[in-house]
């Protein structure tokens, strides 16, 4: 994976979007895109070795049904080397394990990393409550909008899973800055809808896009 996730003309498209987005709105938009949410080396690490002691149990019994019986310090010294040989795989190729957890775990840690955004970014202590985050996380191919209660309360959330298919479905064809600015255009137009800018408004959080 490369050391970048957008290049800096991409990054300039995305903060122009969010600019204009928000000459529209008292609204704030902020955007996050995580290369990876976790380096899953613990649940890997756990799902390989539970796999490995049932299938090596499994094959002593079938061993047994046909008369042949190890020895348990030989099967034991088996398990341990496997499990030995495996983790070491997992270290040194950390490509290979989110390949070895189950999709409802990387989608619980894209949003959990969604969250700590939201919080870390302040985007949630906007005076009016309107604050929206737009979050990718590009490894589990998950996204999310976090919308603070002053939006939220007013958008159902059918129109929020519209915005989320529409940065899945760009970050799919590798193009991720396209969805962000698709993105923030549709959000823009929401957060104007109900919250029109006014004479006393003040850019709140930072007009770009984050790489984590």
């Amino acid at each position: 994976m490369t050391a970048r996730a957008m290049t800096p003309d991409e990054h300039e498209a995305v903060a122009a979007a969010i600019r204009a987005a928000e000459g529209r709105t008292s609204g704030e938009i902020f955007c996050v895109v995580a290369r990876r949410s976790d380096d899953y080396f613990f649940p890997a690490a756990f799902i390989v070795t539970a796999s490995m002691v049932a299938v090596s149990l499994a094959v002593a019994w079938g061993l047994h049904l046909y008369w042949y019986d190890l020895r348990p310090t030989t099967l034991v010294a088996a398990q341990l080397a496997a499990i030995g040989c495996a983790l070491a795989v997992l270290w040194l190729a950390p490509a290979v394990r989110i390949h070895l957890v189950p999709r409802r775990l990387r989608f619980r840690r894209a949003h959990d990393n969604a969250m700590r955004q939201f919080l870390a970014r302040n985007v949630h202590i906007t005076a009016e409550r309107t604050g929206v985050l737009l979050f990718v996380s590009l490894a589990e191919r998950y996204a999310e909008v976090i919308a603070d209660a002053g939006i939220n309360r007013r958008v159902a959330q059918e129109t929020w899973d519209g915005v989320v298919r529409e940065l899945v479905g760009h970050a799919r064809r590798g193009a991720v800055a396209d969805g962000f600015v698709a993105a923030v255009g549709s959000v823009g137009a929401l957060l104007a809808e109900h919250f029109p800018v006014s004479a006393a408004d003040a850019n709140e959080l930072d007009d770009h896009v984050v790489e984590i």
